[in-house]
């Protein structure tokens, strides 16, 4: 394969901006400000998509619409306004499912990511004498670590043998497909849950959820996935992955703002099955809810597994954001993200081999947005760039013990962004 034409300039970078087909979606987006050397203020450079996406601009106005109708409408607001609160939830269903790859009753928007955790456990983890166990990758977020711990002890378990980690085989902490299959072919028979993630959180690898849904049936095992890091940033194909489940936080590529209602996938095949589930109102079935009959009936599909009434004033900023990313097309931000995160990773290998390593799969099909970056000479080095670049306005993201996560999200950052965090890293290169 032929090396790209990557340049180390300004002008190529500004050139390549010009050229972007998607160049108009930052103007979408609030950019944090940071004060130049001048003093006066200038957009920042903000590589933290991976962590808190950037507001969109229009998000004051549609919750502002929000506030309009129930100061108008009242109770009303339910049935009435451009947006009927009782449906709310659905008119970001589309959009949701195209981001994800799914089927439009595959995919809610409803609670966060561990309470979507804890409630597909419930029904996807069903643990028997013979078969107790979850398996995840060593080093999972605590998120999940926690909620399969506690899961595991809730049915009287014990997660000293009944949650087995999966150890990284590979340079840099990244985990092969071979890994999985060796993992299964001697914990396989005694897995109820595999549990892994799409994009895991410290490395930035990104893994191929089909042929680990693959594996883990192969064996007789639930398949779930953490999206957390992958919705928003690759191209998912849920659906045809066949995985039982997902579960997905919002706030991070997808620009739900701080604590975002998450999102969770049920694969159709489940969609009227007879699963144990913790019920609520609002999973009901949508036509006979407001019967408030004493028998729970749930509405088919990932839906069913709602328990409460929507918020209305945090769902209208994903709304907003899942429009962009209709405008925008998954297939079009990810042919954009291979070439930011393509050029960052040369800029990073030529320019600053001195410096830093990628921890990251080189492999393009096993990463996405994220690059993961490792300061040569230890952790209080490292902590010591990650700061000065802080000052500068290059904001990226720590997770200990010693990697700067550093995330071009194609809706908002540019090739000049690349090339402004090398500049500043020789600056710093410099001076230290």
């Amino acid at each position: 394969m032929a090396m790209p034409d990557y340049q180390a300039t300004t002008d190529w970078a500004h050139a390549r901006d010009a050229a972007d087909p998607l160049r108009t979606f930052r103007d979408a987006f609030l950019i944090p400000p940071h004060r130049g050397r001048d003093g006066v203020p200038v957009d920042s450079v903000y590589f933290c998509g991976n962590s808190l996406g950037l507001q969109p601009r229009a998000v004051r106005e549609a919750v502002n619409a929000e506030l309009d109708y129930w100061g108008e409408l009242g109770v009303e607001g339910h049935f009435r306004g451009r947006l009927p609160w009782m449906d709310y939830h659905e008119f970001l269903r589309d959009d949701l499912a195209a981001i994800v790859g799914a089927q439009p009753s595959e995919v809610v928007a409803m609670n966060t990511l561990g309470v979507n955790l804890h409630l597909m456990m419930v029904s996807f983890y069903r643990p028997s004498a013979e078969r107790p166990a979850i398996l995840i990758e060593a080093g999972a977020f605590p998120t999940d670590r926690y909620a399969v711990e506690s899961q595991i002890r809730f049915h009287g378990f014990d997660p000293a043998t009944d949650l087995i980690e999966l150890a990284a085989d590979e340079p840099n902490g990244t985990l092969s497909l071979r890994a999985i299959e060796r993992a299964l072919a001697e914990h396989g028979a005694r897995t109820a849950l595999m549990m892994l993630p799409g994009v895991q959180y410290r490395t930035g690898q990104a893994f191929d959820l089909k042929a680990i849904t693959e594996l883990g049936h192969r064996h007789g095992c639930t398949v779930g996935f953490d999206l957390a890091h992958a919705v928003g940033n690759l191209p998912l194909q849920l659906h045809d992955s066949g995985a039982d489940f997902a579960i997905w936080c919002s706030y991070k590529y997808l620009n739900g703002g701080p604590g975002a209602v998450g999102g969770a996938f049920v694969h159709e095949r489940h969609a009227k099955a007879a699963l144990p589930r913790f019920a609520g109102w609002w999973g009901h079935d949508k036509d006979t809810r407001f019967q408030m009959g004493p028998q729970f009936v749930p509405t088919p599909g990932a839906d069913g597994w709602q328990l409460s009434n929507p918020p209305i004033l945090a769902l209208a900023p994903l709304r907003v954001s899942l429009q962009i990313f209709r405008r925008a097309g998954m297939d079009r931000l990810r042919e954009k993200s291979l070439q930011l995160t393509g050029y960052l990773e040369w800029l990073v290998r030529s320019q600053l081999a001195a410096v830093l390593e990628v921890v990251t799969p080189a492999d393009p099909e096993r990463r996405g947005a994220q690059l993961s970056l490792r300061v040569i000479g230890g952790r209080a080095r490292g902590r010591a760039l990650f700061e000065y670049l802080a000052e500068q306005g290059i904001i990226g993201d720590w997770r200990e013990p010693d990697v700067i996560r550093i995330s071009p999200a194609p809706l908002y950052n540019r090739f000049a962004d690349c090339l402004a965090f090398v500049h500043a890293v020789q600056a710093w290169r410099r001076i230290g």
